[in-house]
């Protein structure tokens, strides 16, 4: 997540912090030179297993016995310290902390002096946003856009197909297919064979679904299929192959595979609520506010999660993985059949052999009676508690609101910012005793979310989200936190990636209609954002009435769902 330039300089450090060479670390290509001569040796890899693991004394081996009651442990261990350190305290120190309390909550409401810092000013924004337009675009055999970058001898493929018309069912299972997509046998293969393949060809390849409403109207949603590799120059024709053969040839025969990977999926979802509960709750918040916010909560939110669950549970019987795998096999028929498109990215001097190789390989399809995706719209209010093993709470609130090319996006997003950085890190963060709290505005699915990361509370979060507003209209706002958070937005906008990473972004930007003017238009309209602006778009779209509510919980939390008015749901 780092701006690639930082990204370079953090991984050079390590070497030069050892008095290595920095630049060596970052050069790949004398090292893969290298490296391929080194294998020449039949005994390479053996010396370095020897060496490294067989012969190598050192060894750290750790023991770990689970405590069903370790927590509760820990919180009485804690409440009995805390009774003893009250018992020996005097008059005159309970009454120093008390005022030691009272001082920290005024210096935490203190308005520090911004000016004696250095800073950058709406002044130091370049006018124009970088942009990196396409090298060439073909129509023959399939439409192929190609990019120039540099790579450091990596070439970058994918292979887009329109996402066709699916039942509920299979909407359900999608995550599932597009994971097992590239994770089974091809062709004559099993998937340990084709494991292989892939790993002597490319060094990823992974399938994934994309979903976007236009930039005017986020009810009106597409979506595709992305088939996505990686690989050394000299291997682009033969990874070419393997991404055509995978999509034609895949079979879905292997049932203790499948359900392998669905058990995989499963843990990896499970285990992910704690560290990323924060945004699962957002996702449940705003699922009702456009199709593809409903999709995000299916697919990688929580109602995902409980599918895969119920999903995994089922799949002990024989019968069920059959019929699991039969509904994979109806969703891939159907993408066979779906137009397609290429993308290709690598490094200039490459591109005309690049595609010369990817004009052979990749095949048209015949889509006569092709029906592409179309979600119904979707708008409706959730109120939902989310019960899971977890000791602290992930809380959200989210309000609909407009998207990308509405004149009052801009100021939403500069929004967010300015309650986090103003109010909710004060009092969700430092006071409420959160790991972290804040806002912001989604344009793709036109929603403006609340959030706090793992929480001690609930309700008393809750109102903080509706103080902050509160705080935005009863306040007499200075210019400065309105302009860094103006600075906030033009920097993610800016924020320089990896030279294929930016042609993938504007790539794919612009399959959903994102072109450059609409964004520039966008970025333009967030320079000219005022205090007013903010407290207008608030009165207008954060309102009581328009309020969504998601809170992740324990059990434990008796009467939460009634006192909040919640739909409980155990996950």
């Amino acid at each position: 997540n780092y701006p690639y330039g930082l990204q370079l300089i953090l991984t050079a450090l390590t070497s030069a912090t050892h008095r290595g060479d920095p630049i060596a670390l970052l050069n790949l290509e004398p090292v893969l030179e290298k490296l391929r001569r080194d294998i020449e040796d039949p005994e390479f890899i053996k010396r370095l297993a020897r060496e490294l693991l067989l012969d190598n004394p050192h060894r750290v081996r750790l023991t770990l016995a689970p405590d069903k009651s370790l927590s509760a442990k820990k919180a009485a261990d804690e409440q009995q310290r805390l009774v003893a350190i009250k018992d020996r305290l005097t008059d005159a120190e309970k009454q120093a902390i008390v005022e030691q309390a009272s001082l920290l909550k005024a210096r935490q409401e203190q308005q520090d002096d911004g000016g004696v810092l250095p800073k950058v000013t709406l002044d130091d924004i370049p006018e124009e946003m970088a942009y990196v337009p396409c090298k060439e675009r073909t129509a023959t055999p399939l439409d192929l856009t190609t990019y120039s970058a540099g790579t450091n001898g990596l070439v970058y493929q994918q292979l887009i197909c329109k996402l066709p018309q699916l039942t509920p069912q299979q909407l359900q299972v999608l995550p599932l297919y597009t994971n097992c997509l590239t994770e089974l046998g091809v062709g004559e293969s099993d998937y340990l064979q084709t494991q292989l393949w892939q790993s002597r060809v490319c060094g990823a390849i992974n399938a994934f679904v994309s979903a976007r409403g236009k930039p005017d109207n986020v009810q009106a949603l597409s979506a595709h299929l992305v088939l996505s590799a990686k690989g050394l120059a000299r291997n682009q024709q033969a990874m070419s192959e393997l991404m055509q053969q995978t999509l034609e040839q895949v079979h879905f025969d292997e049932l203790p595979r499948i359900r392998e990977l669905a058990a995989q999926s499963r843990a990896r979802r499970e285990m992910a609520v704690t560290g990323n509960g924060h945004a699962l709750a957002m996702s449940a918040a705003a699922s009702g506010a456009s199709p593809g916010a409903q999709l995000s909560h299916l697919w990688s939110g929580l109602e995902g999660i409980r599918l895969i669950k119920a999903l995994d549970n089922g799949l002990d019987e024989q019968q069920n993985r059959e019929q699991l795998a039969e509904r994979l096999r109806e969703i891939h028929q159907l993408l066979l059949a779906a137009p397609r498109q290429l993308l290709l990215i690598g490094e200039e001097e490459k591109l005309v052999r690049y595609q010369q190789h990817m004009q052979v390989c990749f095949t048209v399809p015949h889509s006569d009676g092709f029906a592409p995706f179309a979600p119904d719209a979707n708008n409706k209010k959730v109120a939902e508690l989310w019960t899971t093993s977890t000791q602290v709470n992930f809380c959200a609130k989210s309000y609909p609101t407009v998207p990308m090319d509405h004149p009052d996006a801009p100021a939403l997003n500069v929004l967010g910012g300015f309650l986090r950085n103003g109010y909710l890190h004060r009092a969700i963060r430092e006071q409420g005793g959160a790991y972290g709290g804040g806002a912001g505005q989604d344009n793709n699915i036109a929603a403006f979310r609340f959030y706090s990361y793992r929480d001690p509370r609930t309700e008393g979060t809750l109102e903080d989200f509706d103080r902050s507003l509160d705080w935005l209209q009863q306040t007499q706002h200075q210019w400065q936190p309105v302009e860094e958070a103006i600075l906030g937005v033009i920097s993610s906008i800016d924020k320089p990636g990896s030279p294929a990473g930016e042609a993938k972004s504007t790539f794919h930007a612009e399959l959903y209609g994102r072109t450059r003017e609409r964004r520039e238009a966008f970025r333009n309209n967030v320079l000219k954002v005022t205090a007013d602006d903010l407290r207008r778009v608030a009165n207008i779209y954060l309102t009581p009435d328009n309020a969504s509510t998601a809170i992740i919980s324990s059990p434990e939390q008796t009467g939460l769902a009634s006192r909040l008015d919640l739909r409980e749901i155990a996950l």
